[in-house]
This record gives C-alpha cells, structure tokens and sequence, in this order.
C-alpha cells in the first residue's frame, strides 16, 4: 500500500507524505469494510509516515445484510467493530474525521474515536441503536466523556438527529467548513513527534479515572518517554 487505493472496494486510502487520507466510500459499514480499515490500520501502524490521518464521508451505520437473522447471533462482530475503533484512538498519529454528509450509528461512533471533528453544513449526527433494540457500542463511554452524562442520555435513549449548529454547541464538532484546509491542519497538528501526540491522547483519555497522584506518576513516564525522542531533542537546538 502506497500513494493510493489498492484494491479497496468500500473507502479510499491515500498517502500523501505527512497526510493520509480514507474516505468512506459505501453508505453502510459492512464485514467487508471493516476487513479493509483494519488493513488500513496495519499500514498506517506499521508502514505509513503520515504524522496526520484523516477519515471523511458519510455512513449510515451497520448494514444488517450481513446478519442472517435466522441464526443466533452473536457479539463476535460487535467486538471485532469495537476493537478496530480503539486501534484507530490509539494510533501514534493525529486523526481527523470530516463528515461530509449525515453520521448514523457506526460512522457516528468512528468519528467519535478522532481527534479532531469537522463537519460540513447540513451534516447530522445519529445514535438510533437504542431505538431499534441493541447498544451504540462504546459510543455510551465516549459521548458522556465529551459532551456529559445529561447529553449524551438524551441522544442515545431517544435517538435525537443532531445538526451542526447543536454539534458544535455540545462540543461534538469543532467546526463547520466546506472542506478541510491541509495546510491549516499541518500548522496547528502536527506534532515534532507521533510519540507525543499518541501519550498526550492516552493521559486525555485516562484522566476521567485516575486520581492525581496516579496522573502524576503516568505523565511523568510518559514525559521521560517524549524527552528521549530524538525530534525533541533536536528541537532544543533551534
């Protein structure tokens, strides 16, 4: 996998230097799908040197096609679904999700794993899980974590179709553009190093549970990783 798409029937891939790019190219998540993001992932994990990735396009969640609903089902595919989005929070890159159209259930709870949400006008944002007997997977922990146990209530139980405006009220979305600014991108994510991007996230994402003393003790491991980094260290020198 190089500069572009290889052999990828349901998204986009391409990597341009410093950026990477996947765009969701099917209406609904589907086994396929989530087979080719998880190759997408072993590449930018492994491969790539983008230092930012970017996710954009629309998805209307889980295609239940592929569940036959004679046969028992299941939560194998839930938990293959749940890990790949923890791979993507966790990857040493800065991660961006554009939505270009509306979020429902699963694309809904892909952009809630990045970085940085940028939505086009007239996008909205779903979680109808509830609505339709089953659980918007771990979108219940992330959502409360950003926009408060009330809100995010409100959106799983009932099902609300957010918009923009009330996105970027509650702090689902960062802003509303017609399309994303690489070069503004670059000047306010690009981090000296992937290390320090990906151990401010996981001090982010652990400081809801841990007591101080405990955050004191991470931060500071984490401080003597991100000072052993060469780019840091080089840094110093300008």
């Amino acid at each position: 996998m190089s500069r572009s798409d290889q052999a990828f029937e349901t998204l986009h891939y391409n990597d341009d230097g410093d950026i990477a790019t996947v765009r969701l190219e099917r209406s609904r998540i589907n086994v396929r799908q989530l087979g080719e993001l998880e190759r997408v992932c072993a590449h930018l994990e492994d491969e790539s040197k983008a230092s930012l990735v970017i996710f954009r396009g629309a998805s209307q969640g889980i295609d239940f096609a592929d569940f036959d609903p004679k046969a028992g089902l299941d939560i194998h595919g839930f938990n293959k679904w749940e890990k790949l989005l923890r791979r993507i929070e966790q990857l040493e890159k800065v991660t961006c999700f554009f939505a270009e159209g509306d979020l429902v259930g699963g694309g809904f709870q892909l952009m809630l794993t990045c970085d940085v949400r940028s939505a086009r006008a007239g996008a909205t944002f779903r979680l109808p899980e509830v609505q339709m007997g089953f659980l918007p997977g771990m979108a219940t922990w992330r959502l409360a974590r950003y926009i408060g146990v009330g809100h995010a209530r409100r959106l799983i139980l009932r099902g609300d179709s957010v918009g923009t405006e009330e996105a970027m009220r509650l702090g689902l979305i960062d802003d509303v553009r017609e399309d994303l600014d690489h070069a503004d991108l670059r000047a306010h994510y690009r981090p000296a190093t992937a290390v320090a991007s990906a151990l401010a996230r996981r001090l982010l994402l652990e400081s809801g549970e841990t007591q101080y003393e405990d955050a004191l003790g991470n931060l500071l491991a984490a401080q003597f990783r991100a000072i052993s980094q060469s780019a840091f260290l080089e840094n110093l020198k300008k």
